[in-house]
């Protein structure tokens, strides 16, 4: 199959695109930075260097693919990120109209079932209403759960203040999903045939876990046992991002998404449709994150 990418490099596209080239599949991965073009041929796929922008070069991409699979690259200098999302999900549901393109597979995100209360996934949500109104594609709507490698940026607190959280309970139970199971989920997805591919939604999860054991565990991998989750008011979350040079907008954007985790709102439809857990679990990522610490 002739299969295209967005996503250039990226923690999710660099292992999809390596896992679809070994299985023989033609593949494309779109980059903006020229740069990037001997590292995607070195994986043997062939490199489109363009912009997400362009709905043109998109177009031209995607004709004569099988599939593609379409992620909103992060922007996070934007001054409105709902718009910023909209208007790449109105260039991909384009290019793909124009191209004839029919399998098409959209990076998403739980809770994009939600049309309000999710902060930052918002944009997301309405990429899938954009896309779903695209005529004759097999669409699917891939939607993982928070990356376990969100937690990076509890790095700086764990050091400077020994502790790790946010605003929602270290007692509930939140689905966490690593990369590399999003990669899998996602070439699985890709190689069916546009008229068997199935269900439109598909949930991809790693391990479920409360906040309380994350912060026991990671604590453990870095020689912190005593490392303990702090459930933050929104007020105090949304002042410590700004404090540390986060835009109030942005802030606004995580805080809502942690505050419908916390009421339940943001889970509520992948609970009624658990998926098989993925292979990676908080202890395999532990050890990535005592590595980066």
């Amino acid at each position: 199959m002739k299969i295209i990418l967005t996503g250039s490099l990226g923690n999710i596209s660099k292992p999809l695109a390596t896992a679809l080239v070994q299985q023989g599949h033609a593949v494309t991965v779109i980059s903006s930075k020229p740069d990037r073009q001997a590292e995607i041929e070195a994986l043997g796929a062939t490199a489109a260097i363009g912009s997400v922008d362009d709905t043109e070069f998109l177009a031209a991409t995607f004709t004569g693919g099988d599939a593609v699979y379409l992620m909103v690259p992060p922007h996070f200098a934007v001054a409105d990120s709902r718009a910023y999302h909209q208007q790449i999900g109105r260039n991909y549901a384009q290019a793909v109209q124009q191209s004839g393109v029919q399998r098409v597979v959209q990076l998403s995100s739980w809770g994009a079932h939600l049309a309000e209360g999710t902060g930052g996934i918002l944009g997301t949500h309405d990429v899938e209403v954009i896309l779903r109104q695209v005529p004759g594609i097999a669409l699917t709507h891939l939607r993982p759960t928070s990356f376990f490698t969100n937690f990076y940026t509890s790095v700086g607190m764990i050091k400077n203040a020994g502790m790790m959280g946010a605003n929602y309970a270290g007692d509930i139970t939140v689905s966490f999903v690593h990369p590399r199971d999003i990669a899998a989920a996602a070439a699985e997805e890709l190689v069916k045939p546009a008229d068997s591919a199935g269900s439109d939604v598909r949930y991809v999860a790693s391990d479920e876990r409360t906040a309380d054991e994350v912060a026991q565990v990671l604590g453990a991998a870095i020689g912190k046992p005593e490392l303990k989750w702090m459930a933050f008011t929104d007020e105090q979350m949304r002042e410590g991002m700004v404090k540390n040079g986060v835009p109030a907008d942005r802030a606004d954007e995580v805080v809502d998404i942690y505050t419908s985790i916390n009421s339940g709102k943001l889970g509520e439809d992948y609970w009624r449709h658990r998926p098989i857990l993925g292979k990676v679990k908080l202890e395999d990522f532990a050890r990535e994150f005592a590595a980066a610490f």
